[in-house]
């Protein structure tokens, strides 16, 4: 009798396998022949070679599903063994507006037409500036795309960045080391990452350097090549911070820098590098902008409210 060890990586062997492994139970109504046995990480089979090399084929068609989906049920497991080829799997979803599948196969799709936009944009150029007030989901929006780049393999590592400016507080008054200091300024882009990929597999991905996310300040002197790097909160850069980090751009990189001019939390006189940058790099081919306003608001209702009444206040001043 032969026999077959498959090892789940990157993979929550928990989610892969079920509650009380019951997704092991579908395998085996499929493939009656072989006894399968599920331990750990590893998946062990035995039986004829013929039917050993067909159930290591459709497991590999199972682990890309999960991948991409981040859940596997019965219906799913049913359409890869019964498929004739990957093809076959491909969603309906691909013609829409879905980005990516999140945490137990949450959608995660533009929703808004400016955010459509930005999808669009982003696959037509390397370099796009998402400029519009708060949560107008510029910034998710931007991780969803990194996150389908890198499951696509179009790069090989998620760059995540922002300028630490201190609005209002200081540094220094924050407990902790370096990295606990600088962790507050980097949570609405951890918040984001863990909506769309597996604790476990997320941890690992930054533990490898695989997904980056460090101040601005970390990026001078480094080249950014085969990745997608996002530029949050870029309002509060300085021209000399935006000039540095816009020349980091390496070979098959993407560039999405996203901000909102009307919350700059610079020093009074302080040119800001996003601004600059949007009148500089405006006719440049290959820079690609796109707009965001408040009827892209999709946080709670009042935060429209809030950014109009705001407006008004700004627009009188």
């Amino acid at each position: 009798m032969n026999e077959l060890i498959l090892e789940l990586e990157e993979i929550s062997p928990k989610e892969f396998f079920g509650a009380q492994n019951v997704n092991i139970e579908v395998l085996k109504k499929y493939f009656p022949k072989l006894k399968i046995v599920a331990r750990g990480n590893k998946i062990k089979a035995f039986g004829e070679e013929e039917q050993l090399e067909e159930f290591d084929k459709r497991m590999t068609m199972l682990m890309t599903h999960f991948g991409k989906y981040n859940r596997l049920d019965e219906n799913a497991i049913e359409r890869v063994l019964t498929s004739e080829s990957n093809s076959d799997l491909s969603s309906s979803d691909q013609g829409g507006e879905v980005i990516v599948h999140g945490i137990g196969g949450k959608i995660i799709k533009a929703q808004t037409a400016n955010q459509r936009k930005l999808v669009e944009t982003m696959r037509k150029n390397d370099m796009v500036f998402a400029i519009g007030p708060a949560g107008t989901g510029k910034t998710y929006t931007g991780v969803a795309l990194a996150v389908r780049a890198l499951k696509n393999k179009e790069v090989k590592r998620i760059i995540l960045t922002r300028p630490a400016v201190e609005a209002g507080e200081n540094l220094g008054f924050l407990p902790g080391d370096l990295k606990e200091k600088l962790d507050p300024y980097m949570q609405p882009l951890y918040d984001a990452l863990r909506d769309m990929i597996p604790a476990e597999k997320l941890a690992q991905f930054i533990e490898n350097g695989v997904i980056q996310i460090a101040p601005l300040a970390f990026m001078r002197g480094r080249t950014l090549d085969n990745a997608f790097v996002i530029l949050d909160e870029g309002q509060n850069t300085t021209h000399n911070q935006m000039k540095m980090f816009l020349t980091r751009m390496g070979k098959n990189a993407k560039f999405l820098l996203t901000g909102d001019p009307g919350q700059v939390d610079l020093p009074q006189r302080t040119i800001s590098g996003l601004k600059e940058a949007l009148l500089i790099l405006k006719d440049v081919e290959g820079v690609g902008m796109v707009f965001l306003d408040d009827k892209d608001v999709i946080r709670h209702k009042l935060v429209k409210q809030i950014i109009m009444a705001y407006k008004n206040i700004e627009n009188r001043e």
